[in-house]
């Protein structure tokens, strides 16, 4: 990233940034697309001139209603006919960009950029997350002590070739690891290629979503599913993974020997079981990956067409047919809207409403003058990610705490969550002008106390039309023809879809996984599935989860960030056990413990923890088992490396 030039000034060099060479037009055209707080930001990098933090012009805090922080459209325009002159003076020059901020001042860049005081660690934190200074921030750490040769005697098994399962092989690959991934389905992207849903799409702003050594200049601000499906893919081919991947085969069981120290993988493709042996099994299976069917009576009755939104039936022409649509989750928010466009008439039913967070840009694509910024502009693309991610997640973390000195209510938790509460109640007004369809959209439990969905009015314009209903009574059952309510109500349709969700608690299933001394990990989970930070388990050895229990983010950041930091937890503990000598490390139940005690009075804590309302966030035994109740940060801090005394060594 930096090489001394002969005049012993230190060239800054950003890898994948495009020289400016445009001329002024196409600089001011791209200044009108820029995000302000972020512009003002990435002009220190250019320029190293930090009057920006101490001027006049700041972003408020939160910026939640405004993307731009409140500022006026005046300053706007001050700043960026400022950075017009620094852009093209630095263009005309030629002169090296200066040295990447300190700690400190990246310290002092967020606090500006978000309104108001973080941690110290915030500034830690952020230096390595945005990469300022070219370092990799979740390279293996402690794999360079382990010669390469012990290295390529250890094998590792991934199951899964989803985003956490290529990020696996990739790292394993980068540290000289030998390592096979088994994917039971015919390609890699995990979610992003079961789920073809019309209208499928990322619902994390998507210059948040993607891994931080392989950026991405992506086409829209919520990209759609094929998109996201390109982008594993791509990645898949570009680090070589496809030749360590065996397709079409599933994981059937995985044994522990307590006297090789080995795991025993047996799997099924369409060749038949094979065994297989390693000394590491890491499962990159995810939370969401195997659809759930309502426990409805008469489930199997219906003669008409039927299918689950995860298996998408394609060959069905849903063009004037009378369409049910079970469940208003996540999935059903999307291909509702599109289902509505043809069909001659759906139903939605409704168990719960959820909270809407609007976004005008949910189905924009992104300007030409933003992709210049990104693609040319030092730093700009990191700074943009992490307002991001701040204003729809991290930064609204604190409405989803409970203060205790709060009069609480089955509305709201604290003032900030009243706060959030009453903003997207006016939004959801300001788009549904209707009454009775009002009065059934807006929520009856703290914000958050469900997983809050993005939308652009979308969804609200489907269930205003003509041709649509939204019903709120239960369903009784259902019959050879359609549905009956509990008052009775016969709803008839030609075809019906089942938006209900996965079987999420249900953490490594179906895999019988059996760990040492004969322990079956069904058995000791008994339905409440727990892990050491979310990744090791005591009694299964050199057994490491991805998207593990209590991992699972509900309003603060990137699934895939935390995937990075349990990749790096992951490989500290092989470089560990194999610099110590070991064949296998073992998580200790009372560290185990200790820490899922914390998760527990956190989570307790946090808005879906108090709401009563029905979520997929808790398990049969009513414990939420999926949500990290804390801080980006922490779980940044907890898994930068693990701590050889948290485990047992074995061999």
């Amino acid at each position: 990233m930096c090489r001394q030039d002969g005049d012993n000034t230190m060239k800054i060099e950003i890898p994948g940034l495009a020289p400016i060479t445009d001329g002024d037009d196409v600089i001011r055209d791209a200044l009108e697309h820029a995000h302000v707080p972020t512009l003002m930001n990435a002009l220190i990098h250019l320029t190293g001139d930090r009057s920006f933090l101490h001027g006049d012009i700041r972003p408020e805090a939160g910026f939640l209603t405004d993307p731009q922080g409140n500022i006026s459209a005046t300053d706007q325009a001050y700043v960026r006919d400022q950075a017009f002159q620094m852009i093209t003076a630095c263009r005309d020059s030629g002169d090296p960009l200066p040295p990447p901020p300190d700690q400190a001042l990246v310290q002092d860049m967020v606090q500006f950029m978000i309104g108001k005081e973080v941690a110290s660690d915030y500034g830690e934190f952020l230096l390595s997350e945005l990469a300022l200074d070219g370092t990799d921030a979740y390279a293996s750490p402690g794999m360079d002590a382990v010669p390469e040769a012990t290295r390529a005697e250890f094998k590792v098994i991934v199951i899964g070739a989803g985003m956490s399962g290529l990020l696996a092989g990739i790292r394993l690959k980068e540290a000289g690891i030998a390592f096979e991934i088994y994917e039971r389905h015919g390609d890699v992207g995990g979610t992003w290629q079961q789920n073809t849903y019309p209208g499928c799409r990322v619902d994390s702003p998507n210059h948040t979503y993607s891994y931080s050594f392989k950026p991405k200049d992506w086409p829209q601000f919520f990209s759609p599913q094929a998109v996201l499906k390109e982008y594993f893919e791509d990645c898949a081919d570009a680090y070589s993974m496809r030749e360590h991947i065996r397709f079409n085969t599933e994981v059937v069981s995985t044994t522990f020997d307590d006297t090789d120290q080995l795991w025993h993988v047996v799997t099924r493709s369409p060749e038949g079981e094979h065994s297989s042996t390693a000394n590491g099994v890491i499962t990159a299976v995810g939370q969401l990956s195997r659809p759930k069917w309502p426990d409805l009576p008469g489930r199997d009755r219906f003669a008409g067409v039927t299918f689950h939104s995860a298996e998408w039936d394609h060959a069905q022409d849903l063009s004037g047919k009378r369409v049910i649509v079970i469940g208003t989750g996540a999935s059903a928010f999307q291909f509702a809207p599109e289902v509505a466009r043809e069909a001659g008439h759906l139903t939605i039913f409704q168990r719960t409403p959820p909270w809407i967070f609007h976004n005008a840009d949910y189905h924009a694509d992104v300007p030409d003058g933003k992709h210049w910024l990104l693609q040319h502009l030092p730093y700009y693309a990191q700074w943009y990610k992490f307002a991001s991610f701040w204003r729809t997640s991290e930064g609204i973390l604190s409405a989803a705490k409970r203060d205790p000195a709060w009069n609480e209510t089955d509305r709201s938790i604290s003032e900030a969550s009243d706060q959030m509460r009453e903003m997207m109640t006016a939004s959801l007004r300001s788009l549904c002008p209707d009454d009775e369809l009002f009065a059934k959209i807006v929520p009856d439990y703290p914000v958050a106390g469900k997983r809050i969905l993005i939308d652009n009015g979308n969804w609200l314009q489907a269930l205003a039309r003509d041709n649509v209903d939204l019903v709120t009574e239960p369903i009784r059952e259902i019959t050879e023809t359609g549905v009956v309510t509990t008052d009775g109500t016969v709803i008839d349709a030609d075809v019906l879809i089942y938006g209900t969700g996965f079987t999420a608690s249900k953490i490594l299933s179906p895999i019988a996984i059996t760990g040492r001394d004969g322990t079956r990990l069904d058995d000791q989970w008994d339905g409440d599935a727990r892990a050491y930070l979310g990744i090791t388990i005591p009694n299964f050895p050199n057994l490491f989860c991805l998207y593990g229990p209590n991992t699972n983010l509900v309003v603060n950041g990137s699934i895939i960030m935390f995937s990075e930091c349990e990749v790096r937890y992951v490989m500290g503990c092989l470089a560990m056990l194999m610099d110590n000598g070991a064949k296998a490390i073992d998580c200790r139940p009372d560290v185990h413990d200790r820490y899922n005690e914390k998760i527990d009075a956190g989570n307790a804590e946090m808005a879906w923890g108090i709401s009563k309302a029905p979520t997929w966030y808790r398990n049969e035994k009513g414990r939420i088992a999926q949500n990290w109740p804390f801080s980006l940060v922490e779980f940044w801090q907890q898994s930068r490396r693990p701590n050889i005394d948290d485990y047992q060594l074995l061999g």
